[in-house]
């Protein structure tokens, strides 16, 4: 088995891949669904309301951090899992039977937005790390690389069937397969070989679990520096559920069924990016410097395109650019952590990237309504540069990777 693909060695992550697969079919296939309904049927174009949405779905990962990292850490993961993605599965049935009863209202897709939050903040972190007891430690990048390479694999297909969805019978079909594509991902979870799982250390009891995560990460220059580019990038370039329909309402005039064509042609070069991503062994500053320069430069070609074929191709270069830079800020993060600390840093990453969009996706509608979508991918790329600017300070002043000590086995009983 080649390289790129060497994780998929293990039984247990086979099954967890396939059915994390069909599951991300259909959260593309809701996002989609989701940005269509209130940007179209539920607003008049209102790209500030679309911001709004994603404010309260991916607030909760900042608020919660403190409780969601530690609890990775120290609680079953995969019972967590079952927990989460039996929730996540509920309150996508419940948003496809109020579109197609007719009846849903803009307040409804907040308030469920708001719980899918509050269930993602611990969704999130645990699923990052499950990676970890599917695999051997030298096979940790390579399957974070995949991981992140199937949630985009199915950005292929999922965007796209939403379009074709909401165009011929209704957009409500669309969260009722989401909500029916839980269940692949839940037979993985209860199919996995328990005693070929690969369990890492807990934590030591003490108090203060998630004050111990940020000192972690305040004594390490590298993952501070790591962590400021992504807070840069996520708040105001990741934002392309406003991005992309308001660039194909208002810039290109087309429906729904090309807006779903468009948000998978970001697929494309995300999985381009992924695949990449997997080859290297321990990603370290420069790919990430490379990365934030890459979405700069082709987040720009993207507001400067002159009609829908090229602002196309422009998202198959911003998708490998920002999947290339978020692949490699996972992996050097998860694989230069003491394992007993992994799901509080992973905690906090995922609170960076999907706590601080929400911060940032108001503002950036905003700017949608006001001065027109391109100035809204204007300030992506302005975003982009700004992080490579960070990330070049930094390797001017560290020119040689650091040294991460080996960690001492943590004391506690093992997961």
């Amino acid at each position: 088995m080649s390289a790129t693909f060497r994780s998929l060695r293990h039984h247990n992550y086979r099954l967890w891949a396939a059915g994390a697969l069909v599951s991300n079919v259909g959260t593309w296939m809701q996002r989609t669904a989701q940005d269509w309904m209130v940007l179209t049927q539920l607003t008049h174009n209102d790209a500030t309301s679309v911001g709004v949405v994603m404010s309260l779905q991916f607030g909760p990962q900042l608020l919660l951090m403190p409780i969601a990292g530690p609890t990775a850490d120290r609680v079953d993961r995969r019972t967590l899992l079952l927990i989460t993605q039996s929730a996540m599965s509920v309150l996508a049935f419940a948003l496809g039977a109020l579109a197609l009863s007719g009846s849903v209202a803009l307040w409804h897709v907040y308030v469920l937005a708001f719980l899918l939050g509050c269930v993602t903040a611990f969704d999130a972190p645990a699923r990052q790390t499950f990676v970890n007891d599917l695999v051997i430690d030298a096979d940790i990048a390579n399957a974070v690389a995949l991981n992140s390479t199937s949630f985009h694999a199915a950005r292929l297909i999922g965007p796209a069937a939403a379009g074709i969805l909401i165009a011929r019978i209704g957009t409500g079909w669309a969260f009722l397969f989401n909500g029916a594509s839980f269940g692949a991902v839940l037979l993985a979870l209860a199919s996995l070989r328990t005693a070929d799982l690969h369990p890492r250390s807990r934590p030591v009891e003490s108090h203060g679990h998630a004050r111990e995560g940020f000192r972690y990460v305040f004594a390490r220059p590298d993952l501070v520096t790591a962590l400021v580019m992504m807070f840069l990038i996520s708040t105001f370039g990741l934002n392309f559920a406003i991005f992309i329909p308001t660039m194909a309402v208002e810039a290109f005039h087309v429906g729904a069924a090309q807006f779903g064509s468009l948000a998978s042609l970001m697929g494309i070069g995300a999985v381009a990016g992924g695949l990449f991503s997997a080859r290297q062994e321990r990603p370290g500053m420069g790919i990430l410097l490379a990365g934030a320069a890459a979405f700069a430069i082709t987040a720009a070609c993207a507001a400067l395109a002159p009609n829908m074929l090229w602002f196309g191709i422009a998202l198959v270069a911003t998708g490998t650019a920002v999947q290339l830079y978020m692949t490699s800020t996972n992996s050097l993060m998860q694989t230069s952590t003491d394992p007993a600390m992994r799901g509080r840093v992973m905690a906090i990453l995922l609170a960076v990237i999907m706590g601080c969009t929400p911060l940032g996706a108001p503002i950036v509608g905003w700017i949608a309504d006001t001065l027109g979508p391109r100035w809204a991918l204007g300030v992506a790329a302005a975003s982009g540069a700004a992080a490579a600017f960070i990330g070049l300070r930094y390797r001017r002043k560290n020119p040689t990777p650091p040294h991460v000590p080996t960690p001492a086995p943590a004391s506690g009983g093992t997961l």
